[in-house]
């Protein structure tokens, strides 16, 4: 699917196997629109390109898909630009091994399960993943515990296609991202196809993360997809067929998602309010500023509260109701 082995992700090969791919990658499931730009870094292309529009199909298939860059790719300026604005920092690839190592030291409960540390690197254990019986813990729990990346940017620690500060591309067997572990896993312990992508559904299903801007998102969504059919290519020397991705597609729009991740609304979609009222004397506009914002209470926000869908009870469920309550 990335036969250049390269970070950057060309929207119009996205466009080449199949259109709706990309009315998939681009869906905003809050508000049933397009995410949107969420920065004006892209405004100097033309109005439709500000930070409020959404991100379209033909916007960014234009000027032969070179519209939206992953972080190395972009211009020391606009890197500068984005940490002074965003505070946007993103993480070598190594860190990330280390973050996640510690995570599956506490679910395994011992070290060196995926791989052993070296000094700003890592070598991959070349044995199967034990799960013994006596920890009571099984591949299939594994792969079905959640795992979730905050301001998650263009996803590293949920999948190491490329190290984020250099852009190196890493071949499918060394990576260390949590949905990539997971495919290891998945790998491993199925033969056919057909059990393949039963388990790798619920791999992608339990992998998430929000971000605020709308490019390092949809670079993130596209990861999550690329990680899944590059894995998918490694264990059956075959693409992965485009219904599959059509569908792994639809889970990624809903697993990660764009939030302002202290308040739990769409970007800037908390607004000041007004209305007129009418007196004996006079006509007065009264403005009613967001009260969430004002007071910096999470849940008294009027803007608009993402939603992230349930995979067990295939319910939609606010976001904001399970990190703080109601």
């Amino acid at each position: 699917m990335n036969p250049q082995n390269t970070a950057d992700i060309k929207e119009n090969d996205l466009l080449k196997i199949d259109r709706s791919l990309l009315e998939i990658l681009l869906q905003d499931k809050t508000t049933g629109k397009n995410i949107i730009w969420a920065t004006d870094n892209y405004a100097r292309h033309g109005s439709a390109y500000v930070a409020d529009k959404p991100i379209t199909v033909d916007l960014i298939t234009s000027r032969n898909g070179s519209i939206i860059k992953p972080r190395t790719q972009k211009s020391k300026q606009e890197q500068q630009q984005r940490v002074r604005q965003k505070a946007e920092v993103f993480t070598p690839s190594w860190v990330c091994n280390m973050q996640n190592n510690l995570a599956d030291e506490t679910w395994f409960g011992c070290k060196d399960v995926f791989n052993r540390e070296k000094e700003k690197s890592w070598e991959t254990t070349g044995w199967k993943i034990n799960f013994p019986e006596e920890n009571g813990k099984t591949w299939q729990d594994y792969v079905s515990s959640s795992r979730i990346e905050i301001t998650c940017g263009e996803a590293p620690y949920l999948t190491s296609r490329y190290d984020a500060v250099t852009g190196e591309y890493i071949e499918v067997p060394d990576r260390i991202g949590l949905l990539d572990r997971k495919l290891r896993v998945v790998g491993e312990n199925t033969e056919t196809r057909e059990d393949w992508l039963k388990w790798a559904t619920v791999a992608a299903q339990n992998i998430y993360g929000f971000e605020w801007q709308g490019d390092n998102l949809l670079i993130a969504r596209e990861n999550v997809l690329f990680t899944i059919a590059e894995h998918y290519e490694a264990k059956f020397a075959e693409k992965l067929g485009t219904q599959d991705l059509i569908g792994f597609a639809k889970i990624i729009a809903w697993n990660l998602w764009q939030m302002d991740g202290l308040k739990f609304v769409v970007p800037a979609s908390c607004c000041t309010e007004t209305k007129t009222e009418e007196t004996l004397f006079e006509t007065l506009v009264v403005s009613k500023e967001c009260e969430g914002c004002k007071k910096g209470d999470y849940k008294k926000h009027n803007g608009i509260y993402c939603i992230i869908k349930d995979w067990e009870t295939h319910k939609n469920i606010r976001f904001v109701d399970m990190v703080g309550g109601k």
